[in-house]
């Protein structure tokens, strides 16, 4: 079996005692990146084998992760931080279990973007999950999207291009469209920071940036609700 296994996005302590269970039983463990998951293996004493497994090897590693699933090893896949698949490796190890058959399971854990979408106090009924814009083609084409989109948009950025971001949001969108931006989530120096994407731009002008961002922005009024509101008494009378 494939275990897909979360790991904490920042709190070591949001470790679950089954995903520790599950990293400890297995013949081996894929990493995103060996370094940064060895700091957590070592941390809660698991010496499970660690091998790679990201962006740059999964097409080249994938055949030999598929041959010890079907000889009858149990895996686990974990990512840097959050949960495998989400704007991380693994949808082709996932996809091509699927196809031969094999059961992956996925155990519930840590994500960036959920605290942060419940903690923007948006809509959180019904939203669209960007991920990473593309930095370059395709570009203007996601943003129209996204400006025109009528339900609460998820997308990652990293420190270095959030303002950039932002300001280019605020000319799709326009600059009062409301939107958080959320960082360091679990982490000491936890910020969440809510505004209009112009007060936002400025705020993050101001104060350097640091850490994973992940920028929620608030859906495109609905045509009917920028009117005036209607009195159903008075439209009942019309008819």
């Amino acid at each position: 079996m494939l275990y897909i296994v979360p790991t904490p996005v920042g709190n070591l302590a949001d470790m679950t005692p089954r995903a520790l269970e599950v990293l400890k039983s297995v013949s081996a463990v894929y990493a995103e990146d060996t370094r940064t998951s060895g700091v957590l293996m070592k941390h809660f004493g698991i010496t499970t084998p660690l091998l790679a497994f990201h962006k740059f090897n999964e097409h080249a590693a994938l055949d030999a992760v598929m041959a010890r699933l079907e000889s009858g090893d149990d895996i686990a896949l974990v990512s840097d931080a959050g949960t495998p698949g989400i704007s991380d490796p693994g949808f082709l190890l996932s996809r091509e279990c699927r196809r031969r058959d094999i059961p992956v399971s996925t155990l519930p854990g840590a994500t960036a973007f959920v605290p942060a979408l419940v903690s923007s106090g948006l809509p959180c009924d019904r939203f669209a999950f960007e991920g990473f814009l593309p930095p370059k083609k395709g570009r203007a084409t996601r943003l129209a999207e996204i400006a025109a989109s009528t339900v609460t948009t998820i997308i990652y950025e990293s420190p270095l291009r959030l303002v950039k971001t932002l300001e280019q949001l605020a000319e799709v969108c326009g600059p009062d469209r409301p939107a958080s931006v959320s960082r360091e989530i679990s982490k000491m120096h936890e910020e969440t920071a809510r505004g209009t994407l112009a007060q936002l731009s400025q705020h993050f002008i101001q104060n350097n940036p640091r850490g994973e961002i992940v920028i929620i922005l608030g859906a495109a009024e609905l045509p009917e609700a920028k009117g005036s509101h209607r009195n159903k008494y008075r439209d009942a009378e019309e008819q």
